[in-house]
């Protein structure tokens, strides 16, 4: 049974494994980013612990730094997606392919129990949940820390079982 179904959560992931030029670490640079969000009227409810992660896939790549938010905003799930792209830009994240390491990754994970599937808004595509978050333990490990009885929407699978089934080779630890 979802003890959780009907209620409102909205969750972000934070992640980053190149240090920033004008905030510094990894880490400082995702603090910032928070508080940034908070300036722009996003509140941060709660943040679990900050975890460091191997890159997937597995590369020479830096590790990351993680963490998970709970958020409260009004801001539409593509209006909340373009503000987390339009900060990212302001933190200095180039894309040029996709899994390199990166100065800030800022990702819409839930939307209370939103399934919106590659829905395209202003040229903003969302899709909540993530798509890829139940195959990422930097992902899981940090939402089940904030709710530990989450249920998928989309499969209704306990996050214990999603953790469960994850690659043993991705590895995330407390920072």
């Amino acid at each position: 049974m979802n003890i959780l179904k009907g209620k409102k959560l909205k969750f972000i992931g934070l992640g980053s494994n190149l240090p920033s030029k004008i905030y510094g670490s990894p880490k400082s640079t995702l603090k910032i980013a928070l508080k940034t969000l908070e300036s722009l009227g996003i509140k941060i409810l709660r943040l679990s612990s900050w975890y460091k992660s191997s890159p997937i896939p597995l590369s020479d790549q830096s590790w990351y730094v993680n963490a998970v938010a709970e958020i409260k905003t009004q801001l539409s799930p593509h209006q909340l997606v373009k503000t987390l792209l339009t900060i990212e830009s302001k933190f200095g994240r180039q894309r040029a392919e996709r899994n390199e390491a990166r100065v800030i990754d800022l990702d819409l994970l839930i939307y209370d129990q939103i399934i919106m599937d590659n829905i395209i808004f202003e040229d903003i595509e969302v899709s909540v949940p993530h798509p890829r978050m139940n195959s990422r333990r930097f992902v899981l490990i940090p939402l089940k820390e904030l709710e530990p009885c989450w249920h998928d929407p989309k499969s209704n699978s306990p996050i214990d079982l999603l953790i469960e089934k994850l690659p043993i080779n991705q590895k995330v630890d407390l920072f």
